[in-house]
């Protein structure tokens, strides 16, 4: 199924945020195969995320991505400008 724009950068969002609490809690236990298993899944599916991003809705982020030509950086909005966020409201998960 395919994702929408808004639900790409929301899933990217979530796996960013589960990275850096793995990464965080791998720096006390280093030997937690398990945690190492789970961090190493989530990076591969970001990395997915933000591949199909780019090559869907443009650069997600100028430092890790290739673009083509004309420079697509400048290209408005900007994922992180209000009408490309999502927003938390209750019932959202």
């Amino acid at each position: 199924m395919e994702m929408s724009r808004n639900e790409m950068l929301k899933r990217i969002t979530e796996l960013d945020f589960f990275i850096i609490d793995l990464h965080l809690y791998l720096n006390t236990h280093p030997d937690d195969s398990e945690a190492i298993t789970l961090y190493n899944d989530c990076v591969m599916q970001v990395k997915e995320l933000r591949d199909q991003y780019n090559m869907h809705y443009g650069m997600l982020l100028a430092n890790n991505s290739t673009s083509k030509q004309p420079w697509q950086w400048i290209d408005n909005p900007w994922p992180w400008q209000k009408n490309y966020n999502f927003e938390l409201t209750e019932g959202n998960s």
